[in-house]
């Protein structure tokens, strides 16, 4: 009984964490200036934020053949998603962008 308690817990905390990291980083898409920032913002988040959202499932899986799929798609998802914003990003610089920088006026505001 005890211990079922423990890992739901552990679970929902892991769940609800990596529902944080997710709600933020679409936040970040909306607010942050360029690009670059955006990517990183999705690129961060979308990995740590998956990451406890699998864990969590992880958990609530057990011992089965479930979280070895799990375990699977979590290491797919770690190379992946660093590559996916480094090629996104060279795509972007060699598109034209270049990355937002404050300017004298906007550095005396804040």
């Amino acid at each position: 009984m005890t211990e079922s308690l423990t890992l739901n817990i552990l679970s929902w905390i892991s769940v609800i964490t990596g529902c944080f990291f997710v709600i933020t980083g679409g936040l970040g898409l909306i607010r942050l200036p360029d690009v670059f920032s955006r990517i990183h913002a999705a690129g961060i988040t979308d990995t740590l934020g998956a990451g406890f959202i699998i864990l969590g499932l992880m958990l609530q899986g057990g011992l089965s053949f479930v979280t070895l799929k799990l375990a699977l798609v979590m290491i797919f998802i770690i190379f992946t998603s660093p590559t996916a914003s480094h090629a996104l990003a060279n795509a972007a610089i060699l598109g034209g962008q270049r990355p937002w920088l404050k300017t004298a006026k906007e550095e005396k505001k804040s």
